[in-house]
């Protein structure tokens, strides 16, 4: 008699698995029009994809499965499904785009083509489980951003709102952040080692947190948490382009 054998794997491995259901919700909810709920089923997503990571190394069942069977699954949750999500609700319905639906497809497609090189090249780069840094913006940072963007201001993007000329560059440099070759810190581990190894990160992360709770706007203030970070990104990686040069220079 064939006995089924569980391993300590399945746990993180039921985590991976959820992150990729909810991104595929994401798109059945797109596509039913319903941006609310596929925005908040990214976020979700990656709830899911954070605690996947920590049931791995809390249950030590850390894989080379476990890797590929979450990329693929940031694929779907943070690369087709905030494509999708922007397609549905600023391209789709744009009076603009209504003659120039290829443009607007391609533009939407930039955030799951970058996102899966972005994928790609972490799978080939990744030696052991852990890492200090991510080169390159991380899909799931990515994902959210354009999640919190369309919570926050979907009524100011649709038609002739006042934030239409932002969609199209906001797509670009996300979609170009995430195959560059800027640094991003991975986030502190949840103790106290971990805290003490990136104490500038917790703190941040525990003050934004604390501005989540206390804001007037959640989905405002979560959109710009994200556009934050993604800035300090840039910020660290230019300071650093120009230390190295007067470096050299003395």
């Amino acid at each position: 008699m064939y006995k089924i054998r569980l391993t300590p794997s399945i746990i993180p491995n039921m985590f991976t698995a959820m992150n990729m259901f909810s991104g595929f919700l994401s798109i059945i909810f797109a596509a039913d029009g319903n941006y609310f709920v596929a925005s908040w089923l990214i976020i979700i997503a990656a709830v899911f994809d954070a605690l996947d990571g920590a049931m791995a190394r809390l249950t030590k069942s850390c894989s080379e499965i476990g890797v590929e069977l979450d990329s693929l699954s940031d694929a779907i949750s943070f690369g087709t499904a905030p494509a999708f999500l922007i397609y549905s609700a600023y391209f789709h319905k744009n009076p603009y785009f209504a003659d120039n639906l290829s443009f607007a497809i391609i533009i939407s497609s930039l955030l799951m083509i970058s996102g899966g090189f972005r994928l790609a090249r972490f799978n080939v780069q990744l030696t052991g489980f852990d890492k200090a840094y991510f080169k390159g913006l991380p899909i799931p940072s990515s994902g959210i951003a354009i999640a919190a963007f369309i919570l926050a201001y979907y009524d100011k993007i649709t038609l002739f709102g006042s934030l239409n000329i932002f969609v199209i560059p906001l797509i670009l440099v996300l979609s170009y952040l995430m195959v560059s070759n800027i640094k991003y810190d991975t986030a502190p581990k949840l103790t106290l080692k971990g805290i003490k190894e990136k104490p500038f990160f917790a703190v941040i992360l525990f003050l934004s947190l604390v501005m989540l709770f206390f804001s007037k706007s959640v989905y405002v203030s979560l959109f710009f948490f994200f556009i934050f970070m993604i800035l300090f990104g840039i910020i660290r990686y230019v300071f650093s382009y120009f230390q190295k040069i007067f470096a050299a220079n003395k």
